[in-house]
Parts: structure tokens; sequence; C-alpha cells
């Protein structure tokens, strides 16, 4: 081997080496102290910052229930930007259970999306009716554009 290759193969060996360290303390044990767990503050217990709005997505239905699956994959092709997929998956998810508020909800945001303001609005009224108290439907700012809430 020549004394050139040497010499770049010890740089590259040194700098390999100094780009891993960080420190002048490698080698030493450092210990850290566990983190607590976080929970959500209140607007109270954060003075100056406004609550974080909710992001209006799709929503899955309760796992087991009739019409869940197809729900599900309706809210994996909504995810995507497929809305045209996802109205035929929350289509069929609301022929299995038509009761299903997260399926009406789900197919009222697709429809949305697609310019058929008409349906999404029956749909999102439907959604309310099924489950007036759920907040991620009840407090949904689309919804409520629709509705006039």
């Amino acid at each position: 081997m020549n004394q050139r290759s040497f010499g770049l193969g010890l740089l590259f060996l040194m700098m390999l080496v100094w780009s891993g360290c960080d420190s002048g303390e490698y080698g030493k044990e450092t210990k850290t102290e566990p983190k607590a767990e976080s929970t959500p503050m209140s607007p109270a217990e954060a003075p100056g910052m406004a609550e974080t709005p909710q992001v209006e997505g799709a929503l899955m239905a309760t796992a087991g229930v009739a019409g869940a699956a197809e729900n599900e994959e309706g809210v994996n092709h909504f995810q995507q930007g497929h809305w045209d997929v996802a109205q035929e998956h929350f289509t069929k998810a609301i022929a299995a259970n038509a009761d299903l508020p997260e399926a009406h909800y789900n197919l009222a945001l697709a429809l949305d999306k697609l310019g058929n303001h008409a349906d999404a609005t029956n749909h999102f009224k439907k959604a309310l009716e099924l489950a007036p108290a759920d907040p991620m439907i009840a407090g949904s700012k689309i919804l409520q554009a629709h509705v006039g809430g």
C-alpha cells in the first residue's frame, strides 16, 4: 500500500471517529433523568396559548361494528386524497350499517372534497342526528359550515 492511500485512509478514519463524538467526555458514563409523562395542557394552564384547533379528518368507527372495516378502508383512501375511492368505501360502510355516524360524517367529507355539497350537507346532518354528543362530529367546523351551526 502506498503512503498516499495510507494517509487518506488514516484521515478518513480520524474524521469518522471525531464525527461520532461531540464532546471530550467520550467513554464516560452519563446519567439522564427519566422524562415525566406529558399530558395535554388546558388553555388555563398555558396562558397566552390558544387551544390547538382540531384537524378536520375522517373518523374511525369502533372496531367490530358492522361497516367498520369498509369505513377504515375509506379513511385510508381519504388520507391519501383518493376522494372518489373513499366515497365508495364510506357508501359500503353505510350499506352495512345505516346507523354508523362516522361513515356518514366521512362520506360527507369526501363528497365535500368532490364538490357535491348538497349530498355532503345531508350526510353531515345524518351524522349529527346519530351522534349529537360526539365532539369530533358536533364540533366539526366543516359540518357546522354545511348545516349552519
